[in-house]
């Protein structure tokens, strides 16, 4: 089981890193402005805190649900 969770939180990060691949625009000269409005305030720190903070809760909560069900198996 721990296996599992770990090769699951595995493909995450990985598929996550990916994602960053994906994002890249095509377009140099052309800059997000509410990407650098929030980084000059100070708040893309929030954002990304809050993001992960949701994601941790939702691997927390799969794996629980997972444990939860494999004693309910046995």
């Amino acid at each position: 089981m721990q296996k599992r969770i770990f090769s699951v939180l595995i493909t995450v990060i990985s598929l996550l890193m990916c994602i960053t691949a994906f994002a890249q625009d095509s377009t140099a000269n052309k800059k997000p402005e509410m990407a650098d409005a929030l980084r000059a305030d100070g708040k893309i720190y929030v954002v990304i805190a809050v993001l992960v903070t949701i994601l941790a809760g939702l691997i927390l909560y799969v794996a629980r649900l997972d444990r939860k069900i494999t004693k309910m198996e046995k």
